[in-house]
């Protein structure tokens, strides 16, 4: 299935994500390593196991992108011009190695572009849970959409 066209999103609609992932400790020590992130927090069992914590976190800029990756599928694939931002990104439970990570996205609102006619400009709300339902993070994330060619009209 492709992406939703800006004509799909009606604020309200609620798109569960099919796909959904185990985070791994090789994702989090090789995205921290990546992104030059030497915090022992994500890196260093030693040390993680002196916090309040026991072990090491995921890297929470790790979660934000799986989020959106999981995401991606049944909201943007093939259909999005650019993100334009992510705001309001939350993060209230830690994620671990282990963790099953799924999300579900809400249409917040959608309204047409001013300077694009082909596009719109939609804002999901992405909330993520691990496999006992916890809410691991949230965020709302602005996409320019592309409207729906007149070729595919009805499709």
């Amino acid at each position: 299935m492709a992406g939703l066209w800006f004509e799909d999103c009606t604020p309200g609609r609620v798109v569960p994500h099919a796909i959904r992932r185990s985070v791994t400790e090789m994702d989090n020590v090789l995205f921290s390593s990546l992104t030059m992130n030497p915090q022992p927090l994500h890196i260093d069992f030693a040390a993680a196991a002196k916090t309040e914590f026991g072990r090491p976190l995921v890297n929470s800029l790790f979660t934000l992108g799986l989020v959106i990756g999981l995401s991606v599928h049944e909201t943007t694939l093939g259909t999005i011009v650019a993100n334009l931002g992510m705001t309001e990104v939350k993060f209230p439970h830690p994620v671990f190695h282990g963790d099953t990570i799924s999300v579900v996205s809400t249409v917040k609102a959608a309204r047409e572009s001013r300077s694009r006619p082909d596009a719109g400009i939609v804002e999901f709300e992405h909330v993520a849970t691990n496999q006992d339902g916890v809410v691991v993070a949230t965020c709302l994330r602005q996409v320019l959409l592309q409207k729906r060619p007149a070729d595919t009209a009805g499709a």
